[in-house]
């Protein structure tokens, strides 16, 4: 099983948390790749992908969605997979996570952990204090689940 971590990032905090989820997910072998140089060609039956992105306009990114829709019909059958944003802390705001989720869902992946949002100070950030301990706690999460799931 191999474990693709796939995000869009305007600022670098977006990639900054999937280059902690790829770290911390070790030994999977994991990497971290930029929306616009994953080949979804790469991924096999029993894979997980992991997909990120800053909320833009109260969703994820063009280029995010666009790999999702790349990625809908059934393509997806025999994947685990999850999703997460990155945000600002406020009253009111969209969920990329949650609208990946759904997409991964459509496409025939096996989702196996609810969308999970990570913050980011001010519009541009940097992350908020402690959220790359809290992604290191999804993966503790995301591997849990995988064992329960008979995943290596």
């Amino acid at each position: 099983m191999k474990a693709h971590i796939v995000f869009d990032s305007a600022y670098g905090n977006t990639k900054a948390i999937a280059e902690a989820i790829a770290q911390d997910l070790r030994p999977i072998r994991a990497a971290a790749v930029s929306v616009t140089d994953f080949n979804p060609g790469n991924l096999s039956v029993g894979d997980l992908l992991i997909v990120g992105s800053p909320i833009n306009g109260w969703r994820p990114t063009p280029k995010i969605t666009e790999l999702l829709g790349q990625l809908g019909n059934g393509k997806l059958e025999g994947i685990k997979a999850a999703a997460f944003d990155t945000r600002v802390r406020f009253f009111i705001h969209g969920d990329a996570a949650k609208k990946m989720t759904k997409l991964l869902k459509e496409g025939g992946a096996n989702i196996i952990s609810a969308p999970a949002p990570f913050y980011v100070q001010g519009t541009e950030g940097p992350l908020r204090g402690g959220e790359l301990e809290k992604a290191a706690d999804w993966v503790r999460s995301l591997a849990s689940a995988l064992e329960q799931k008979g995943a290596p």
